[in-house]
């Protein structure tokens, strides 16, 4: 069971994180948005492709130390 709850919530987590990605990458296409916004929403979006990395990161740590992966 801890394992299934790990996995469904880091999914849940990553396509949370997937969608921020996919509206951000949008807006950032539009031609009618100001430069100063544009630049903002290209930082946010680093910052959610960066806590998708933790995301999984932390999800493989807690998976090695239950007990799951053999590390």
């Amino acid at each position: 069971m801890l394992f299934w709850g790990l996995t469904l919530g880091i999914l849940g987590k990553l396509l949370l994180g997937t969608t921020v990605i996919m509206v951000h990458t949008k807006i950032t296409r539009e031609k009618r948005i100001d430069g100063l916004v544009l630049m903002e929403m290209k930082r946010e979006q680093m910052f959610a492709i960066f806590g998708i990395i933790l995301m999984i990161t932390g999800y493989i740590l807690e998976l090695a130390y239950f007990g799951f992966l053999p590390f």
